[in-house]
């Protein structure tokens, strides 16, 4: 039987939510379609840390915001501000002048109000002190421009999302496979045609927003667009981003726009399971590279470490390591940067954690080339510069004459006992997507808008090429989100009768 709403949102996760919520402001009978079953709602949003990029003039901008904050924390918080302009600029600059300004602008202009309304809508924040800032002199410093994260992470960002979804008559709906898009003799689309437990359904709707995510979990597909490598890479987050949100838009005749090639891929820990874990979540992360080495089976360091802020680092080094022998790479620390590591990303259960009094007995252990490491750890301590190490800044510290570089944080490896951590590529999501204007309408090859039908989070496509800022996704999912969800409305609104 045919059920009609005003609007049909096809997923689960943060962006998805934002569209509901958006539409539901303005019609009546809003419906979420989600793939996955009940335990799994929430898409890649929910194995995030929850973190979003937003401008802000300062902590005073932000205080607002936090939910039971800290005021003798606050007060020895160094918080510098984060403008359009810097948010336009690190867009720009990681992805080497290739994405779309029009939708970089929206998102960058919309971010701090989005957060904003995020928060009326039950959303709770709190500053990153744990993920993002150092304590150098009794000051707690952030860097990297991104400081903002929801309380709970994304585990808590999902359950939030849930709570105001319902307290505003949303409806959830899981276990529900979208398969195709319904058109009128006009070519509007005008609902969804799917699965759920009892069988084929068709659900009627004004308008449709898919938020069903990219392909990084279709194995076929990474093979297909990013490299035969990548069929084997571990996906990080839920297994139900398989790419048919994308598929039945590109069958209606929508735009494929953005870098296809491109994926968000990160250092994740070898004993990860090959999707997403609901318990451990981001912990398989490894993301406190810049303060030691990386090297490769080998013994050797392929990239650049201290080449800038993780933030800006780590969403391209996942494939750095995929093409290294076997797909596998080893963080290297010693006892006087260990203690600065993520406590939660290197001491979660399971990790794969080694230490030794000696290198290579730490290389024996991990079953790396012992003479290989030995020399690369030896070359490495004569080639740094003097200078004074600060991770809250860029410091200079640097190594010369040796290649590739570390630009800063070069510490020498020489105070036992060293750590080593083994990990391979984490796909995140993928960056090809879909055409999309400033109102989330889905755009066709003629980039005219296909009628009734819009598409936010990781289906939209021109954002992203070669790198991403951290905390971009969720920000972009929001901005997109809301906007896709008032112009659905809107187009249902002029659809009645």
């Amino acid at each position: 039987m045919a059920r009609r709403y005003d609007v049909v949102v096809v997923g689960g996760g943060n962006a998805a939510f934002c569209a509901a919520q958006a539409a539901r402001e303005r019609v009546g009978r809003v419906i979420m379609l989600e793939k996955a079953p009940e335990g799994w709602l929430g898409g890649n949003s929910y194995f995030t840390a929850g973190a979003f990029r937003l401008t802000f003039g300062g902590l005073e901008d932000l205080r607002p915001l936090l939910h039971e904050p800290d005021e003798e924390v606050l007060s020895r918080t160094e918080l510098p501000p984060y403008t359009a302009e810097d948010f336009m600029s690190d867009m720009e600059r990681v992805t080497e002048g290739r994405c779309d300004a029009r939708l970089a602008r929206t998102m960058v202009e919309d971010s701090a109000d989005v957060v904003r309304w995020l928060r009326d809508k039950g959303i709770r924040w709190r500053l990153m002190y744990d993920r993002q800032s150092y304590e150098v002199g009794g000051r707690l410093r952030f860097w990297g421009g991104l400081v903002l994260g929801t309380v709970g992470g994304g585990k808590g960002l999902v359950e939030q999302h849930l709570a105001s979804a319902r307290r505003y008559g949303i409806e959830v709906r899981c276990s529900f496979a979208v398969e195709g898009l319904l058109r009128d003799d006009s070519g509007a689309v005008v609902g969804v045609r799917g699965r759920g437990p009892d069988g084929p359904e068709t659900v009627e709707a004004g308008a449709v927003v898919l938020a069903c995510g990219g392909f990084e979990a279709n194995a076929r597909m990474r093979a297909r667009h990013l490299g035969s490598r990548w069929g084997i890479a571990k996906v990080r987050g839920t297994p139900y981003n398989t790419g048919e949100g994308l598929r039945m838009a590109l069958e209606a005749g929508a735009e494929p726009y953005g870098d296809w090639g491109g994926c968000h891929s990160i250092a994740w820990d070898v004993a990860a399971p090959p999707t997403g874990d609901r318990g451990l979540t981001n912990l398989y992360s490894k993301q406190s590279y810049p303060l030691g080495i990386v090297v490769n089976s080998e013994g050797r360091r392929f990239l650049d470490e201290g080449a800038d802020f993780r933030n800006y680092t780590y969403a391209r080094y996942g494939a750095e390591i995929l093409r290294q022998p076997g797909g596998v790479a080893y963080q290297i620390f010693d006892a006087k940067t260990e203690p600065l590591l993520r406590k939660d990303e290197y001491e979660a259960p399971g990790v794969s954690r080694y230490e030794a009094s000696d290198v290579g007995d730490l290389a024996e252990k991990m079953g790396v080339d012992r003479d290989g490491l030995e020399r690369t750890v030896r070359e490495f301590n004569a080639a740094i510069r003097p200078g004074r190490f600060d991770p809250s800044i860029k410091d200079g510290k640097r190594t010369e004459g040796i290649e590739p570089p570390k630009s800063n944080w070069a510490l020498p490896l020489d105070t036992p006992p060293y750590y080593g951590f083994a990990v391979t590529c984490g796909i995140t999501f993928t960056f090809g997507g879909l055409h999309v204007d400033e109102d989330a309408r889905v755009l066709d090859t003629s980039r005219r808008p296909i009628p009734g039908l819009h598409a936010a989070g990781e289906l939209v496509g021109g954002l992203f090429y070669h790198n991403y800022p951290g905390g971009t996704g969720l920000t972009s999912g929001a901005v997109f989100g809301r906007r896709a969800g008032y112009a659905a409305a809107a187009f249902a609104k002029g659809r009645e009768v």
